[in-house]
């Protein structure tokens, strides 16, 4: 299908993919197989259930839930009925699924009853003050004063097939599908930095989609791939670039919720995926399994999940290939480039290029002059593909009137157009008036040991700021550097002012994360011991 004949909203996209290939599975996560034509059924029958309770064009629905075919069904249903799908994250505490509740006036919510340990049923009861699980639906509890309807996957009452409603006007659905337009909602994805609140990001679906249509041109996504992604449903890179992505396509997505890095890769292994994408670090332990030596990977022929790249198509080192950007308000990557080779010493780091439809400039911070190539600056973003804006909060605040996004991400672009990431506004560390970089100093401590570290500024009397990184302990527990030994070969790298004077080493579950999957700054800095 070519762009121009491209459904731009997901109910008429999901039709064509049901037409032309409806055995054909959209997704496996672990035993689960959905195939196009079980997705249609399944959220068909979902979406009468909602618009039988009143939930129907515009309506904010909430799914709490990990990768799966319930979460697939569910934002499917929501979308085919033109509501509004809001993820959560299952890593969101009680007080913070009570605040995006609120905040995103979701009226329904979808729930998983319980996922590796913690009971949903019980957190929920714990967020929401008043909250009866077997109250009378709709439901009425004024802490969370939108909220009409609660339901459950798995045993936990009253379950997400109780809302499937037989015998609804069979023509009801289909009129709600034909109401749905490009301009709509699709999605609000909640987004975060280290220390500022959630924000909820809103995409429509005739922009997200035609955005996904694109990036999935550059990286040779098509039908005929199978993608295996470890990225969160709840987040926007496996929301959009990877579960949208898929159904634009009209592929196979592949995803594992184990824990045991053997079912993990009896899932690769089973599917044969041909790309992968997503956190590298989230399988970096999977090669430290006994049995990888044995495994047959080999159908795998590019992606950014480097530790199980074959070794044929691996790069010999990360840092040169063409990394991406991606962000909420940007729909995912917004800087990639279709070069998945191994690129010159003189491009380490480079993310690339604005993807079709972006428009990006690096602007002075100070005094809003456009940088040079080479100088250092903010980099600003422009097009038909970024969000619509933040929910509950007026354009005005959110973008700049000739429709700039200021993403407050330091940038600088080189003569050939590619892009370099730096660091982040407010995230520089100012030692003894010089600026240091986290991210330079970090790519500093992966060269010199194989590992991730995370650098902050922690406050000193009498140089304003030192650099203190924390280094991410080995999966199989293997050999550290010793501290002296880490500082004597950054300092072959870096100039003095900018090796850690402070280093931890940290396990994984060690390292303070948010519930949005980012690194908190805040509660890093205070292991250091910085208020």
């Amino acid at each position: 299908m070519t762009s121009d004949l491209l459904p731009l909203t997901v109910p008429a996209l999901l039709a064509v993919r049901v037409d032309t290939a409806a055995e054909r599975p959209l997704l496996v996560c672990d035993e689960e197989t959905l195939t196009y034509a079980d997705a249609d059924r399944r959220s068909a029958d979902l979406a009468r259930g909602l618009l039988a309770r009143g939930i129907g064009k515009g309506a904010h629905v909430g799914l709490l839930m990990p990768n799966g075919a319930d979460f697939v069904v569910g934002w499917l249903a929501a979308a085919r009925i033109g509501a509004v799908t809001v993820p959560l994250s299952t890593f969101s505490t009680a007080p913070e699924i009570r605040g995006l509740l609120r905040s995103a006036d979701i009226e329904a919510l979808l729930a998983v009853d319980a996922y590796r340990g913690r009971d949903f049923a019980a957190v929920l009861v714990e967020a929401i003050d008043g909250l009866a699980l077997d109250a009378p639906q709709p439901l009425f509890v004024p802490d969370a004063p939108a909220l009409r309807l609660l339901a459950f996957t798995g045993d936990a009452p009253p379950t997400v097939a109780a809302v499937s409603a037989h015998g609804t006007d069979p023509d009801l659905l289909g009129a709600a599908e034909a109401g749905v337009c490009p301009a709509d909602r699709m999605v609000i994805v909640h987004t975060s930095g280290s220390t500022s609140a959630p924000k909820g990001v809103i995409h429509q679906h005739g922009p997200l989609i035609r955005h996904m249509d694109n990036l999935n041109r550059i990286r040779s996504y098509t039908a005929e791939e199978v993608m295996f992604s470890n990225s969160p449903f709840f987040w926007i890179g496996g929301f959009a670039f990877s579960l949208l992505g898929t159904l634009v396509a009209g592929a196979t997505l592949v995803c594992s919720n184990a824990r045991e890095a053997s079912d993990v890769l009896d899932v690769i292994e089973r599917t044969r995926p041909t790309l992968v994408n997503g956190f590298a670090q989230t399988v970096a332990h999977l090669p430290e399994d006994p049995s990888f030596a044995v495994r047959d990977l080999g159908s795998i022929r590019r992606g950014n999940l480097w530790p199980i790249l074959p070794p044929d198509v691996a790069p010999r080192d990360p840092e040169l290939r063409h990394n991406m950007l991606g962000m909420t308000e940007t729909g995912s990557v917004c800087l990639l480039s279709a070069d998945e080779t191994d690129q010159p010493e003189h491009r380490r780091g480079s993310f690339g290029s604005p993807a079709p439809g972006f428009e990006a400039m690096i602007v002075d911070p100070e005094d809003r002059h456009r940088c040079e190539p080479g100088e250092v600056g903010e980099l600003w973003l422009r097009g038909p593909f970024l969000m619509e804006g933040y929910y509950g909060k007026e354009r005005e605040e959110t973008f700049e009137p000739d429709g700039w996004y200021r993403t407050g991400d330091l940038f600088s672009v080189d003569a050939d157009g590619l892009y370099y990431f730096t660091g982040r506004l407010g995230d520089m560390i100012k030692t003894s008036g010089a600026n240091v970089s986290p991210r330079e100093v970090e790519a500093a401590i992966l060269a010199v040991t194989g590992l991730t570290a995370h650098v902050v500024g922690v406050p000193d009397a009498a140089r304003g700021e030192l650099v203190a990184a924390a280094v991410r302990v080995p999966v199989n527990g293997g050999d550290l550097p010793a501290e002296d030994q880490l500082r004597a070969d950054l300092r072959r790298q870096l100039s003095a002012y900018k090796v850690p004077q402070r280093v931890l080493f940290l396990r994984d579950d060690e390292v303070p994360m948010l519930s949005s999957g980012k690194l908190d700054a805040r509660a890093l800095k205070a292991m250091f011991g910085a208020d």
